[in-house]
């Protein structure tokens, strides 16, 4: 039986990226979350009036890798201590959220935050924000694998392809065969 969350690392074809690797993963698809508009595009998303975040919903299966597993490869792969950006990616859609599908997830994400700010993971204080997921959308087709189509468009090359480095140096044990 697999398990569900949904995950807002900054633009999602970074987080989509990075999941696509991992052991255990059954299923990543890049999404909007926890805003106000029904079936959002992405322009609308992009305005920030929408309230929505860029996500995935990552579906996994616990006898592989579990949920803190999960949660660690999340945090080591994009930056939680900035408020509404990563790196030069701005605005409130690029905010960092682990959005729960039940209290279980709540309490082990909000546990996890806990340990990281006790032992000063980051030099900043963590700004990730953990709420039950209220709304999810599916993002355009065109979003969806995005990396693996497009590994050599300038964003991608830039910016997607260190976090997959990032993730393949830091999480080598969690890499799908």
């Amino acid at each position: 039986m697999t398990e569900t969350i949904v995950l807002g690392g900054g633009c999602f074809w970074c987080t989509e990226a990075v999941f696509d690797r991992v052991r255990g993963i059954v299923d990543v698809e890049s999404g909007y979350a926890n805003g106000h508009l029904e079936h959002p595009s992405y322009e609308d998303v992009c305005t920030g009036q929408t309230g929505h975040a860029e996500v995935v919903k990552l579906e996994f299966d616990p006898a592989v890798i579990g949920l803190r597993d999960v949660l660690l490869i999340f945090f080591g792969t994009h930056d939680p201590t900035t408020l509404n950006r990563q790196g030069n990616d701005v605005g409130t859609q690029y905010r960092s959220g682990v959005y729960t599908g039940s209290a279980a997830q709540a309490e082990t994400a909000r546990a996890l935050l806990q340990e990281l700010r006790e032992e000063g993971a980051y030099d900043a204080p963590i700004v990730t924000e953990v709420e039950p997921l209220r709304s999810y959308w599916s993002a355009e087709d065109y979003h969806q694998d995005y990396f693996a189509k497009h590994p050599n468009q300038g964003y991608c090359a830039f910016v997607v392809g260190p976090k997959v480095q990032k993730f393949r140096q830091t999480f080598s044990r969690w890499l799908k065969d």
